[in-house]
């Protein structure tokens, strides 16, 4: 979505801006109400892990990510608390979030309390329903779902049991959220991809967040959840390590061929394995499905979609479960959670009618076990590419590695704008003042409702006629120069500045001259922002500091400062240096060790570099000019300062003693 630009130095953008903030108060209230109605109810403690429980966790057939691990230590923590719990868990596809929802709700059903599992398709409830009974089959506990494969009297027997609480575990579609579904004793709610229900279902579960436990899983996970888990408004879980043997999976975005098309389903099948053929028109699916058996004309191929009858559509899954056929024509109805380890070719036709999160969903059916996978993305010759659709499809074939899931969501927000992220009125705000700025006034807005100090930094405006830049030589990939870039930017505070140049010397090696003068700028912008300065600006002969604050505060920074300090008003100081300091590394140098408010300097003899202490600790910084003489300094101002004959870090071979001015 392309924003509307403002006039500078108009009342517009402040206008916009202003009617954000007051949209984002009702936000900000609703979202602290019920979180302050979930930790005022009284929720259950659940006791310490049981011989059951252990047993149960041991049966997994894999051995669990140290993500795994911390993930299930934290909702365990979570359930054993006296409030209910509101935990996101995020995991690209195939990373184990099923895994860690069963066995939160293995621990809430032997406790005695019902859990809820809902899920967006009614495949893949049917898939849930398979897996938990199996996982539990070895314990006393019933397993029912709920979808449009049951008979309406199983539907109304399934239902009735829940209520007298003769289930302890119903998975379903938003056919959970109905009026006449009711638990006796409610305990665990797990929803998977909380995204893809609408705004109706979605009020009824945030009527659900204040009185029972809440886990949601997402693979691609909205930034307003991710949001909300960084303002701690939810708890959030991360699951960024795959499992064992996963490899990534090579996509490829090309036009219908037919000779591609043939080898490819050759190869999958030469290996004993099956493929996926995605084409999400059912008025022409069987003609898709007779043209690929022309290609593939000894391969088992059957055809699944939506419209078919329950127990029509049940037996093409299963045959396709068990192997009795090669390959499945299907709708997008594979998209969530299917879990086939045989299927590792994916063929998806007119993948631009697809949005991004869409196609790394059904990209993540694929892939599931230890072999290479294959994900092909084909496009119309006869139809013209948007340049939306061309972002998305180079984006989706750019993030193709393990664990893209959160990139993609970003990028996702990036190309379509808000979509239904908070509801219509919300969508339009975030696409008037964009997605940073409204997460930034949304944080602000919930601090201040707390009563809480908001978090002003100040905007550092640097002209300093210093070239910094990221040279492709040092980073050679755009995407990765680009992120770099965005990493100085979100620069806070000086440990963000040493932990990204550790990261790009880690990552890239040692750094050119250029990459340490943007570091070096990145840490006078966050330590100036520190004390309250908008702007340094170099404009010989003289530095002027433009203020935000009280600029008597700024005094111990320039009293024992080379050169002469003027203060022409109350929130601007010029500060004029000797010429020897005023070019080149040195003057950056000078500004750092301003703002770092250094005491003592050791010197290296032979001037070609100088070591500062600061804070118990040395750190090194450019070189400085040579053989400076001890200028003269005047001060004029409110400023008492004590002149110093040398700046900060002029080289000298041997201690001197300053003789003192007349």
């Amino acid at each position: 979505m392309r924003p509307t630009l403002s006039v500078l130095g108009g009342s517009r953008w402040k206008s916009t801006k202003a009617k954000v903030e007051e949209a984002l108060n009702d936000l900000a209230s609703d979202l602290l109400r019920i979180q302050a109605e979930r930790q005022s109810q009284p929720g259950v403690s659940y006791p310490e892990d049981t011989h059951w429980q252990r047993e149960f966790e041991s049966a997994f057939l894999y051995t669990e990510t140290p993500d795994q691990l911390t993930a299930l230590k934290d909702i365990k923590s979570d359930q054993r608390r006296e409030r209910p719990m509101d935990r996101l868990l995020c995991g690209d596809v195939g990373f184990g979030k099923t895994e860690l929802a069963m066995r939160a709700a293995f621990k809430t059903v032997e406790y005695g309390k019902q859990v809820a599992v809902l899920v967006p398709t009614t495949v893949l409830a049917e898939q849930h329903y398979r897996t938990f009974k199996e996982r539990l089959a070895d314990y006393p506990f019933r397993v029912e779902c709920l979808n449009r494969f049951r008979s309406p009297k199983e539907l109304r027997d399934i239902i009735g049991a829940a209520k007298k609480g003769q289930v302890d575990i119903l998975i379903g579609t938003h056919r959970l959220l109905s009026k006449d579904v009711h638990f006796a004793d409610l305990g665990l709610a797990v929803v998977d991809e909380e995204q893809r229900f609408g705004v109706e279902h979605k009020e009824r579960l945030k009527r659900l967040r204040t009185t029972v436990d809440v886990l949601t899983l997402s693979a691609t996970p909205i930034p307003r959840t991710l949001h909300m888990a960084m303002v701690g408004l939810r708890d959030i879980s991360s699951l960024s390590t795959p499992p064992m043997d996963r490899r990534s999976i090579t996509t490829h975005v090309s036009h219908w061929n037919d000779e591609m098309i043939r080898e490819s389903i050759a190869r999958e099948l030469n290996r004993d394995g099956q493929v996926y053929f995605v084409h999400n028109r059912v008025r022409t699916i069987d003609a898709i499905a007779a043209k690929v058996a022309t290609l593939a004309p000894d391969a088992r191929i059957i055809v699944g979609h939506g419209q078919m009858g329950g127990d029509e559509l049940e037996n093409v899954m299963l045959r396709f479960i068990r192997h009795d056929a090669d390959i499945l024509v299907c709708t997008t109805i594979i998209e969530a959670g299917l879990d086939i380890p045989n299927a590792n070719t994916m063929f998806i036709d007119r993948a631009d009618m697809f949005g991004l999160a869409d196609l790394h969903q059904l990209r993540g059916r694929v892939g599931r076990y230890k072999h290479r996978a294959y994900c092909h993305l084909l496009l119309s010759a006869k139809r013209q590419l948007t340049d939306t659709a061309a972002r998305r499809l180079k984006a989706i074939e750019e993030f193709s590695d393990l664990g893209a899931g959160f990139r993609i969501a970003m990028r996702d927000l990036e190309i379509r704008g808000a979509g239904n992220i908070l509801g219509p009125e919300q969508s339009g705000n975030i696409a008037a003042v964009g997605y940073e700025l409204f997460c930034q006034l949304l944080e602000k807005q919930v601090k201040h409702m707390r009563g809480e100090p908001a978090d002003e930094r100040v905007a550092v405006h640097l002209e300093l006629d210093a070239e910094a830049y990221i040279p492709k030589a040092y980073v050679a990939s755009d995407r990765q120069r680009m992120d770099c870039y965005r990493r100085f930017v979100a620069c806070r505070t000086p440990d963000d500045v040493e932990q990204l140049e550790r990261d790009l010397k880690d990552a890239f090696g040692p750094y050119p001259e250029t990459v340490g003068t943007m570091l070096a700028l990145a840490e006078i912008r966050v330590r100036a922002g520190e004390v309250g300065i908008e702007s340094i600006i170099k404009r010989e002969p003289d530095l002027i500091f433009r203020f935000s604050g009280e600029i008597r505060k700024l005094e111990p920074y320039f009293t024992e400062s080379a050169g002469r300090v003027s203060i022409p008003d109350g929130k601007t100081l010029h500060w004029r240096l000797p010429d020897h300091y005023f070019y080149g590394g040195t003057l950056l140098t000078i500004l750092r060790n301003l703002f770092r408010k250094q005491s003592t300097h050791v010197l290296i003899p032979g001037g070609a570099q100088t070591v500062s202490r600061s804070a118990g600790r040395n750190v090194a910084v450019g070189k400085s000019a040579e053989n400076v003489k001890p200028p003269k300094t005047r001060h004029n101002g409110p400023i008492s300062a004590t002149p110093n004959a040398y700046p900060a870090d002029a080289p000298i071979h041997k201690k001197r003693r300053r003789k003192p001015e007349p």
